[in-house]
């Protein structure tokens, strides 16, 4: 067993014991949201003592440093010069170091943990740049739940043993690399095992993502400079990672990630996601929008020309059949124009793919989990999916087994699209019959990735 996986099945068993009757959904934000607030706080410490901002006297340590110095007047100052480099800041009574001293001395306030989000989310706004990175990222955690607590003692409880659980475990491994981002991870996937049909929503198991990742990463290797990467439904964010991943270490700094989700808290758990795996705010652009009613995110110029945002990868896993405005609007949008018809208004698969397509550089590659029924479906799927396949944009249809999602058993596909192509010929891998079964869910082992990426490459 990892260290990853140790400190993550420890704090799972204990989040279940705190939480108590709450669902586990609900305190999700809670655990997670104070993971995050934790990393912020280490890596605004981090950067304090590595650009030795503050004058550390003998037997202080760098939080005490911070109190001394950055009180009063001085504090606008310090928390100006934090944010300008970091994208936000945390004042010295908010640290997690000074939050955490409260609670071992018995001085915590109801209060005090209502202060830090305020001041977190006040300071969020120094940085006009990293805005929209870091302001509301912790408006799902409702300190006032009922669910936490029947009393405003009781949920303060519960908020201080959350934090100790938090701070119990030190989340670097035997080589010293921090893993704490992979613990959040862990715990996301644990929540999306828990959570049903719902687990959709905010999550893709890891396997799945590692084949869209590696399928849309093969022609990174012909390309000298940054790499961008768009998920326009991208839930908690783990598949903009997975595909980050297969970017060699030393280039993954040259990624930029864009990604659009509804949900605002998904949303917030992506945002959180990217930067605990150690994603700077400026190297990331994720937006709260309806992706197929809001298009990303250029749009039409002021003399009405689109100019739309393109990128190197696509990858997405939008819910399956979903329902949209298919008004007859739309078939002027310059997403849907082009294929005869628009996606009908009870399944909306054919929009999230064209949307998707749209979206994709001349020389990129596009890869989006669908349902069986895009493949054979009549009436407009049918004329969509002939212009498709006129225009030679399929590139490869992939089978995937049955019951490898938390939110649903059907089996499913992966369509690859490419706009530029060498030949007309559109490669059907069935690999459906290749899978591990567990207790819940049926599983692609890493030789089942390997296959299918190698049929598909030679």
């Amino acid at each position: 067993m990892t260290k990853t996986q140790d400190i993550g099945n420890k704090l799972w068993s204990m989040a279940n014991e705190l939480r108590g009757k709450m669902d586990a959904s609900d305190y999700r934000d809670y655990i997670l949201g104070f993971m995050f607030y934790r990393y912020l706080s280490d890596h605004q410490e981090t950067y304090l003592r590595e650009n030795e901002v503050l004058d550390v006297e003998i037997g202080e340590n760098i939080n005490d440093a911070y109190r001394r110095e950055a009180s009063g007047e001085d504090l606008a100052d310090y928390t100006q010069e934090i944010s300008s480099s970091l994208g936000y800041a945390i004042n010295p009574e908010d640290t997690w170091a000074s939050i955490m001293a409260k609670i071992h001395d018995s001085k915590i306030k109801p209060s005090d943990f209502q202060d830090m989000f305020d001041h977190f989310e006040a300071n969020a706004q120094l940085n006009n740049y990293a805005e929209n990175d870091f302001k509301g990222i912790f408006s799902d955690i409702n300190l006032s739940n009922s669910r936490l607590g029947a009393s405003t003692n009781a949920r303060t409880k519960a908020l201080i043993e959350t934090a100790k659980l938090v701070d119990d475990f030190d989340y670097h491994n035997d080589d010293g690399n921090d893993v704490l981002g992979d613990v959040y991870e862990y715990l996301i996937k644990q929540f999306a095992s828990s959570s049903g049909k719902n687990a959709g929503e905010f999550y893709t198991p890891h396997e799945v993502s590692q084949v869209l990742a590696k399928l849309v990463s093969l022609g990174f290797e012909t390309k000298d400079d940054s790499v961008s990467v768009y998920d326009p439904t991208m839930g908690s964010g783990s598949l903009l990672l997975t595909v980050g991943n297969e970017i060699p270490e030393g280039r993954r700094t040259t990624i930029r990630y864009y990604g659009q989700e509804l949900n605002t808290t998904t949303y917030n758990l992506a945002r959180m996601n990217l930067m605990m795996h150690g994603v700077s705010y400026d190297n990331m652009t994720l937006r709260n929008a309806d992706t197929l009613e809001m298009d990303w995110p250029d749009g039409l110029s002021k003399d009405g020309v689109d100019h739309p945002r393109s990128f190197d990868a696509v990858v997405a896993n939008p819910p399956y059949s979903l329902r949209w405005d298919n008004n007859e609007s739309k078939l002027k949008d310059a997403r849907f124009k082009d294929y005869g018809k628009l996606a009908p208004k009870t399944k909306a698969d054919y929009a999230f793919l064209l949307h998707s397509l749209y979206h994709l550089q001349e020389d990129g590659t596009a890869a989006i989990v669908l349902p069986h029924g895009v493949l054979f479906r009549g009436a407009a799927e049918g004329v969509i999916r002939k212009a498709l396949i006129n225009k030679n944009q399929i590139d490869a249809v992939i089978g995937l087994p049955a019951n490898l999602f938390y939110s649903t058993g059907i089996p499913t596909l992966i369509m690859v699209l490419k706009k530029r192509r060498d030949n007309n010929n559109i490669l059907f891998i069935d690999a459906s019959k290749d899978f591990q079964k567990d207790k819940n869910q049926n599983r692609l082992l890493p030789e089942h990735i390997e296959k299918i990426i190698n049929t598909y490459k030679e």
